[in-house]
């Protein structure tokens, strides 16, 4: 190197987050964060008025924000491990709204009050089933939109 030339130091920068929440993936946080909001404020007030009524229909709803609040923030966070975390979360609520919802109309008996998930989420107009299977097509599909992007 000569005296004139400045050494240039380069910084190796990350690579870009992969976007989960462009066009319909929009539309899927802001859905959960319904949801979030939905269940998380049934479930406290359930739980702080009347738990001894219901303890596990209440108990499942504030599962069922907990989850949708995971959900919501992978989506936001993006990146591989956010996605891949959303899918496996996005799985477990499908199992959940699926077993609840079925266990809800063949044992009704079984809970003294209805869950976010009861009969499939019908009080929610079947977004709990619905989001889940929406959610799990997208996701899938992100690293396809990541490549052809990039």
């Amino acid at each position: 190197m000569t005296s004139g030339e400045a050494e240039v130091t380069t910084v190796e920068e990350k690579p870009a987050r992969n976007r989960l929440i462009s066009g319909p993936g929009t539309l899927l946080v802001w859905l959960y964060g319904v949801m979030v909001v939905g269940a998380v404020s049934r479930s406290v007030y359930q739980i702080a008025t009347d738990f001894g009524r219901a303890p596990l229909a209440y108990s499942l709803s504030a599962v069922a924000g907990v989850v949708y609040g995971f959900i919501t923030y992978s989506l936001v966070r993006g990146g591989e491990t956010a996605r891949r975390a959303a899918l496996a979360c996005c799985a477990a609520e499908l199992v959940g709204v699926l077993t609840v919802g079925t266990w809800t109309l063949v044992e009704p008996s079984a809970f003294a009050d209805s869950t976010v998930w009861s009969d499939y989420g019908m009080e929610y107009l079947f977004i709990p089933v619905l989001l889940p299977l929406s959610a799990l097509y997208w996701l899938r599909r992100a690293p396809e939109r990541a490549t052809a992007a990039g």
